[in-house]
């Protein structure tokens, strides 16, 4: 029997990079799967049999309804997030505004209005990152963002404990996702950058 037969997990970000991986890997170890993500499409490409939703997860009112009809869940796996750079002084407030929306208010709504549907004994993991507990040049905005999403995880395994409900963060390094490979391609100096996270590493 498979490791995570019978098992229902949401994950989101699964159109791509650690959700499409992670979303990959669940269902070849037996888990029935729920796909959320901004656009249909990425995620039918991985996994074209499992249910697939468009979700705005910084969108309170959608999140809300998309909870109304989730059936019960025996763990989640939140790796959608965002990625902007520049420092404290060069960003526009809307960047640190998009930042929060993407990596920490986004996460912080499906824990809120999915909580109901946790099963006894769930698991759920938040995708983190290290630089939000090591601070680098030129990402001001995602690491603070991140380092918010690491104390959420915190809060959650203390709130949740009573129910036998684990949460985590992971703080992954640097993953080849469409989304790192978008910043070194937006950089002065695309070598630079990559020698750089290669450093984080």
């Amino acid at each position: 029997m498979k490791p995570l037969a019978g098992k229902t997990l949401l994950v989101t970000g699964a159109g791509s990079g650690i959700g499409r991986a992670s979303a990959r890997l669940f269902h070849q170890l037996g888990a029935s799967l729920i796909l959320a993500g901004r656009r249909l499409e990425p995620l039918r490409e991985t996994l074209p049999r499992a249910r697939a939703v468009s979700l705005d997860h910084a969108d309170a009112e959608a999140v809300a309804a998309f909870a109304r009809d989730c059936p019960e869940l025996d763990g989640m796996l939140l790796a959608a997030g965002e990625l902007a750079t520049g420092s404290v002084a060069g960003s526009p407030v809307a960047i640190f505004d998009r930042m929060i929306a993407a990596n920490l208010r986004g996460p912080w709504l499906l824990c809120h209005h999915l909580d109901p549907r946790l099963r006894p004994g769930a698991s759920v993991v938040l995708v983190g990152s290290n630089i939000g507990l090591r601070a680098i040049p030129d990402s001001a905005a995602y690491s603070c963002a991140k380092a918010g999403l690491h104390m959420l995880a915190q809060v959650l395994a203390l709130e949740w404990a009573g129910r036998a409900i684990r949460c985590n963060a992971i703080a992954p390094g640097p993953v080849r996702t469409a989304m790192v490979e978008a910043r070194i391609g937006q950089a002065a100096d695309p070598g630079a950058a990559l020698a750089a996270l290669a450093q984080m590493a």
